[in-house]
């Protein structure tokens, strides 16, 4: 796992380097410490990472600047910050997970720990998926997204109104910051429950989920049980 922590107290971001080495271990093929927005922007957009920590107050300079970005990349980022008043706007962008200052090594372990695994109670905050386009980045409400294709190792999220947009992330990875009613339906197809009309079969034991925008997304012989299950 490569790792990025951009922090601008020199202190703060060595204890924070020891101990995400310490906890990942073997895991851990690179980290890199930055105490600027410009050097840490500048890093994420020549470097490939896998998560990135993210101060939210460096050197009296708005973080989320750099949060609306990084959200947009393909990696995990977890923000590790005093302003705990700003935690409920960091997930509704998409942040893995929000550390208070101070933190114990046992908390840091908690939020990478997220990094691998799903946990309903923080996806269901997302409300924003950040998307780059040229010379700006876009902020699409979850509320309007349907369906979201795999496409490589990019997703394409389709909206309500017909509009589709890249997404840097992964199907995998996105499906970690999710809302729960965000199910994987084939393994490069996800569908909100709530767009969802109706299951359709068709010869040679092929299953469709039928969406409230007239799409026919292909379901997983192995999921259709669980899908059918979640509907009631």
């Amino acid at each position: 796992m490569d790792v990025l922590i951009v922090e601008d107290e020199e202190i703060v971001a060595r204890r924070l380097q020891r101990l995400v080495t310490t906890i990942l271990g073997g895991r851990l093929h690179s980290v890199r410490v930055l105490d600027t927005l410009s050097d840490g922007l500048a890093h994420v957009g020549e470097h490939p990472i896998d998560l990135l920590f993210l101060d939210l107050d460096l050197g009296g300079r708005d973080g989320f600047r750099m949060l609306t970005e990084a959200v947009a990349g393909s990696f995990h980022t977890i923000v590790v910050s005093a302003r705990t008043d700003e935690a409920i706007r960091a997930f509704e962008l998409g942040v893995t997970d929000f550390v208070p200052k101070p933190y114990t090594q046992e908390r840091l372990r908690q939020a990478i720990d997220r990094v691998t695994r799903r946990d309903s109670t923080l996806r269901n905050r997302l409300r924003f998926l950040a998307v780059r386009r040229p010379g700006e980045i876009r902020v699409i409400p979850i509320d309007s997204v349907l369906e979201i294709r795999g496409a490589g190792d990019y997703s394409e999220l389709v909206c309500a109104d017909g509009s589709t947009h890249l997404h840097d992330k992964t199907l995998k990875t996105l499906e970690l910051v999710l809302p729960a009613r965000f199910v994987r339906v084939h393994r490069s197809h996800i569908v909100d429950l709530g767009a969802l009309e109706r299951i359709e079969s068709a010869p040679g034991s092929r299953y469709f989920a039928v969406l409230r925008n007239g799409s026919r997304v292909p379901v997983s012989r192995s999921r259709v049980d669980a899908l059918r299950s979640r509907l009631g």
